[in-house]
């Protein structure tokens, strides 16, 4: 055997390899995508993604508004976008909306469970009805999204559920007490997702992302002494060290979907601080009590009102210092100068 014919056999198989790595595996062109909390923020920046590849879209959100900003947004890209005015946290609406959205699309193939809200602020100004709030959002509202869905998804070959959980769900962030405890509920649902719909077909990815650049800063909620709350939050939603842009986060996340990645954990400070609690849960125990020493305490004489970022603005925020996070507000169809009712 001459030496051309190793050598011809190795430059074929390379190329081979080349050639399959180069073409994407699964693709989202028409393919049915529902979007929870789809007309702002990380939503948005998924569904811009998902419409550049012609996947069937179904917004779902709360407000009429914003879900018309968002489809003026994403009809540029000429594909299939339907919006759906949709309270999540209400079982029957869901189950009506997912039918509709089966019926008028014909099926569901990928579920993205992404809406949410932020309460920050000190335990001594949470409530009772802070925790119930955000197990609603971030727990039940994935949980009667995905049984609606079940039925249609369990008719799709390329059956994918995504719950955008949160490096929260991962380890306690302190004054951000609601949001972590039922984070961490929505990574257990998602876990035993993925176990029980594994012989269906049915692929489960759990993302949990760290401080993401998509102007929710200014859409959260701050209690106890708001505006210095707001600056820490805004301030570390626009640093580039801890925080990364939705978009990029968008591309990870879709990537992760497509080759059934059961996990994603997203940007570096969230993997390092993963890592660092599942080997050294003492040290960062003590790192994270000492954390909380340093965030701004509950005022002795409060009425322990809830507010906006908008109306929580201080000389920090919105600055040079915010400048980042507050462009994203515009850009991921986050102007909303009023507050939303929760």
């Amino acid at each position: 055997m001459s030496l051309k014919q190793p050598f011809g056999l190795a430059l074929a198989l390379s190329s081979f390899v080349v050639a399959r790595m180069m073409v994407r595996r699964d693709s989202f062109a028409g393919k049915v995508v529902v979007i929870t909390g789809g007309s702002r923020g990380l939503g948005l920046a998924l569904a811009r993604r998902l419409a550049e590849e012609n996947a069937k879209l179904a917004i779902l959100a709360r407000d009429q508004e914003e879900l018309l900003r968002a489809k003026i947004d994403l009809d540029q890209y000429a594909s299939t976008v339907t919006t759906w005015v949709c309270d999540v946290k209400n079982e029957s609406v869901v189950r009506s909306t997912i039918e509709e959205v089966a019926t008028v699309l014909g099926g569901i193939d990928l579920l993205i469970n992404n809406a949410g809200e932020i309460v920050v602020g000190p335990l001594e100004a949470m409530e009772r009805e802070d925790f119930q709030n955000a197990l609603d959002i971030h727990f039940w509202a994935p949980f009667n999204v995905t049984f609606a869905s079940l039925p249609y998804l369990s008719k799709s070959r390329f059956a994918r559920i995504v719950n955008i959980a949160s490096f929260g769900g991962k380890v306690a962030v302190p004054h951000l007490a609601p949001y972590c405890v039922s984070k961490f509920a929505l990574v257990g649902l998602s876990d035993a997702l993925r176990a029980e719909l594994s012989s269906k077909n049915i692929s489960v990815t759990t993302v949990a992302p760290g401080l993401l650049r998509t102007g929710s800063h200014k859409n959260a909620f701050f209690k106890g002494q708001h505006r210095k709350e707001f600056t820490w939050f805004s301030l570390g939603a626009s640093s580039p060290v801890v925080s990364m842009d939705a978009d990029r986060a968008a591309s990870q996340i879709l990537d992760a979907v497509r080759n059934r990645r059961p996990e994603l954990t997203i940007t570096f400070a969230a993997r390092l601080a993963a890592i660092v609690q599942a080997l050294l849960p003492n040290v960062t125990a003590d790192l994270i009590k000492l954390a909380a020493r340093l965030l701004p305490r509950m005022p002795i004489q409060s009425k322990n009102k809830t507010y906006t970022g908008w109306e929580s603005e201080s000389t920090f925020s919105p600055s040079l210092l915010t400048r980042i996070a507050d462009r994203a507000t515009e850009f991921y169809n986050g102007l909303r100068k009023y507050p939303p009712s929760r």
